[in-house]
């Protein structure tokens, strides 16, 4: 006999320490209708590569994930490339920024901003 188990797919993850720095930013800004866009566009030294705006607009067919009321929007092309990601922000000798850790990523380039599937 054999077991069966099943599981809910994990859409993606909007770290505490992410959600916190969008919130940090848009006072900063002065714009509270502004919400973090990760993106994904073909280019880079592996072949794809990530991308992160703000935007005032949610689009109709945009993914949003929140936290802590801070908002994550994903469009539905750069979403299938995505799924299962975590994205954060990390600050370290090399600067400060949002990351994605993706685990669809085949191989990274040295910075992580670029990836293969």
């Amino acid at each position: 006999m054999s077991i069966v188990q099943t599981a809910a797919p994990v859409a993606m993850f909007f770290t505490e320490n992410a959600a916190s720095k969008v919130h940090t930013l848009i006072l900063e800004e002065g714009n509270d209708n502004l919400k973090l866009r990760v993106f994904v566009t073909g280019g880079g030294c592996s072949g794809f590569q990530y991308g992160f705006t703000f935007d005032e607009k949610v689009q109709d067919d945009d993914t949003v994930i929140e936290n802590k009321g801070a908002s994550l929007l994903v469009d539905p092309l750069s979403y299938q490339y995505l799924v299962g990601a975590k994205i954060d922000y990390k600050e370290g000798l090399e600067g400060s920024r949002f990351v994605v850790e993706n685990p669809m990523a085949s191989s990274t380039c040295g910075c992580g901003a670029s990836f293969s599937i």
